[in-house]
């Protein structure tokens, strides 16, 4: 497998208006920083939104109260690259690289570890392992970002899912679209339309990210025939109010991408920060019900420490309790979360 080339900004460089404090070289040196010079053009300001996502903080240092790993996907891996959660689906961890590193990345525990790709013996591997479970019917592509693969790599993989009879489903899920839009190309999307039914899951937090950049990637994947979905991660001080929830909503429909998920922040060490409570996502979603499109209106969902999967909850349907919500997962059982009160910067 092997990576595309392509070029980060500079954001140490004293020469640049994105030069930061000292004392964040020591954050990159737990949690290692890489920007697009695309994705750092987007930035007006410091502390914008589109800072808040990309840049280091010193309070990713500060943050030691959750688990590096606290959706047990280490536990969930039969073998190397690949989490079986759910008994259909299958998650392919085919590229350790992105095009920017969220501050707030699901997997921050792996970031900087290695940046090589699945190997050749590590992928068929998976692909054994799938083709000998014919309960999975579902595969989904991540990492890192797939789309950081080139060309030929991406149609060794999809090739070899494809040549298993029980996988009719391919996802993949990548942020590319909105952090390096010009890997989207004609000849990309020629490549994926040969592997139908694939489906992507993007990444849009901010309607800042909705550019004429943007909108002519997802134009190319969806005039390729791809259908699109979005999954929005809900982050303090970067989208965690109505309004811009609103924007991004109805902003991505007019990409021909379709919100899907909302999520509230997954409890992974060095995120805190971002973190908001249930309640005020609960609050976005009543804000957005029956002021925009239905189309537009995502599930609000957590994804349950240990493991246990994605609980989709509504403003009417959730029991709380103090600061404890009461969530029933997909299997039937019944989970206590501990909400966070949202307290004033």
């Amino acid at each position: 497998m092997h990576y595309i080339n392509h070029t980060t900004a500079s954001i140490y460089n004293t020469n640049t208006e994105y030069n930061l404090p000292a004392n964040t070289r020591l954050v990159s040196a737990r949690y290692p920083v890489r920007v697009t010079d695309y994705y750092a053009s987007l930035i007006t300001k410091p502390d914008d939104a589109i800072w808040k996502q990309c840049m280091p903080d010193v309070r990713e240092l500060e943050d030691f109260s959750q688990c590096p790993d606290p959706l047990d996907e280490s536990a969930l891996s039969p073998v190397p690259g690949l989490i079986h959660r759910y008994p259909d689906r299958v998650v392919l961890l085919v590229s350790n690289r992105c095009p920017v590193y969220c501050r707030f990345c699901m997997r921050k525990r792996l970031v900087g570890s290695g940046d090589a790709p699945m190997g050749d013996a590590e992928l068929r591997a998976a692909l054994h392992y799938i083709a000998t479970h014919s309960d999975i019917h579902d595969v989904i592509l991540s990492g890192g970002d797939p789309l950081m693969l080139d060309n030929e790599s991406l149609q060794t993989i999809l090739t070899g899912l494809r040549a298993i009879p029980h996988v009719t489903i391919i996802r993949i899920g990548t942020r590319v679209p909105v952090t390096l839009p010009s890997r989207i190309t004609p000849e990309l999307c020629a490549l994926l339309s040969i592997f139908h039914p694939l489906y992507i899951n993007t990444h849009f937090n901010h309607p800042d990210e909705i550019t004429s950049d943007s909108t002519t990637a997802c134009a190319l994947l969806a005039d390729a025939g791809i259908p699109m979905g979005n999954q929005t991660v809900l982050l303090k001080g970067v989208n965690d109010t109505v309004e811009t929830m609103r924007r991004l909503m109805t902003g991505l429909l007019a990409l021909r991408v379709r919100p899907y998920y909302l999520h509230q922040m997954d409890l992974v060490q060095g995120t805190a920060h971002f973190r908001t409570s249930v309640r005020t996502g609960l609050e976005i979603i009543r804000g957005l019900r029956g002021h925009i499109s239905g189309l537009a209106i995502p599930h609000y969902v957590i994804d349950l420490p240990g493991g246990k999967g994605k609980v989709a909850i509504l403003p009417d349907d959730v029991e709380i309790i103090g600061s404890t919500l009461l969530l029933r997962t997909y299997t039937g059982e019944r989970v206590t979360y501990q909400d966070i009160t949202d307290l004033p910067e």
